[in-house]
């Protein structure tokens, strides 16, 4: 096993826990290393800091699997995808969850999310894709799935050097998969729906909403295959309307509205649009939720991120009815907490309106944050209510 050390001054926050080292805290990079390659890392008195997979061509040099002079084989991802699957029981979530939450899990670059029976996995990484053959087949061993697809479509393995593709290893399926989540079924698209077909980081933020929407007329914008607008009918909304510019999830939405028997209207339209015109024609809404895709995909994009975030909340403040509750949410993990709480306190001046917090929240549990690595915690999920 090759060994790649740090330079002077640069172990300290990997001593801390974080799993990634930059190639600019290097002192150098082997020539003949390859992508995927597994190394040990030394800080640069030649102590031992750990072991992890390196790509000599991407910023994040090493992502670091494990700090002991351990073997990093099939019994090692054995362990690690078995206490995943353990702590997911011990949550007491059913049949349909995030599996695998890449760093979170102690495994970066692999994200696994369990539809029933049927397992979506997504190598986002070079080292990962060298093992995916021995990871596929503890995957089986442990959850003994009908399906497993490949959804390595997302475009940060482009930086990895790797192809974009989709495609089903194990069994036959259309795509589409009936899942519960909550008391509410779902048909997701695995093939074709967006990220992996279905965001259970919101989970337990949706459920949230039990004590705030009875009575309540809501907009759900954004609203995707309908899982914010189906839970705010179960908990009793007056009368419930979706926004997503994709004509596809739109339909989607309305035929899992209609699978659970509950009421929901959705309509196509581009989300900032269609806010500003609530505006002008003076509507109003006792709950609106905000659950955009990320808008920082990169650390450059932040400050056109914010100006987007805060066009859609505080034309969100403005349809709100006195007493009104919002909950607007970023997944940008590149938008940390403190700076998307001051978006909000601009939005909220800037629509006049006095806005109390009643919680920020964060992902479900079953995307755990490593506690050293801020990164892990990309969600944002602010409950508002606006004042009388």
């Amino acid at each position: 096993m090759k060994t790649v050390t740090l330079k002077k001054r640069e172990a300290r926050r990997i001593l801390r826990g974080h799993p990634w080292v930059f190639s600019n805290e290097l002192l150098d990079i082997p020539k003949d290393a390859s992508p995927g390659e597994l190394v040990e890392v030394t800080d640069f008195s030649g102590q031992f800091i750990g072991r992890g997979y390196l790509n000599p061509h991407t910023l994040i040099a090493v992502r670091i699997l494990t700090r002991r002079r351990e073997e990093i084989d099939e019994a090692f991802f054995l362990r690690r995808i078995t206490a995943a699957r353990d702590l997911r029981t011990l949550l007491g979530y059913g049949e349909s969850y995030r599996a695998v939450f890449s760093e979170g899990d102690g495994i970066p670059g692999l994200i696994v999310d369990k539809y029933a029976d049927t397992l979506v996995v997504q190598s986002l990484t070079a080292g990962i894709e060298r093992l995916l053959d021995m990871i596929i087949t503890i995957l089986q061993r442990l959850y003994a799935p009908r399906v497993i697809v490949l959804r390595n479509d997302g475009t940060s393995r482009e930086l990895e050097g790797l192809p974009l593709e989709t495609r089903v290893v194990l069994g036959d399926t259309d795509g589409m998969v009936t899942i519960e989540e909550s008391g509410i079924r779902y048909a997701v698209d695995v093939l074709k729906g967006q990220k992996t077909g279905f965001f259970f980081d919101q989970r337990e933020n949706r459920l949230a909403l039990r004590d705030l929407v009875n009575g309540r007329r809501t907009l759900d914008c954004f609203c995707y295959i309908g899982a914010w607008s189906l839970t705010a009918a179960r908990y009793g909304a007056s009368e419930v309307i979706g926004i997503d510019s994709s004509e596809k999830a739109v339909q989607q939405a309305a035929n899992n509205a209609a699978l659970n028997g509950l009421s929901a209207h959705f309509r196509t339209a581009d989300v900032f649009a269609e806010l500003r015109s609530l505006e002008k024609q003076k509507a109003r809404f006792g709950c609106v939720i905000l659950d955009p895709p990320a808008f920082a995909k990169s650390r450059a994009k932040v400050r056109e991120a914010i100006k987007g975030y805060k066009e859609i909340n505080l034309r969100a403040m403005k349809i709100l009815e006195p007493g009104g509750v919002l909950a607007s949410c970023s997944c940008s993990h590149h938008v940390e907490t403190d700076l998307f709480r001051e978006m909000l306190i601009d939005a909220a001046h800037s629509a006049g309106r006095t806005v109390r917090l009643l919680e920020m929240r964060s992902q479900s549990r079953d995307h755990p944050m490593l506690l050293a690595a801020r990164e892990t915690q990309y969600l944002k999920c602010a409950v508002l209510i606006i004042d009388p």
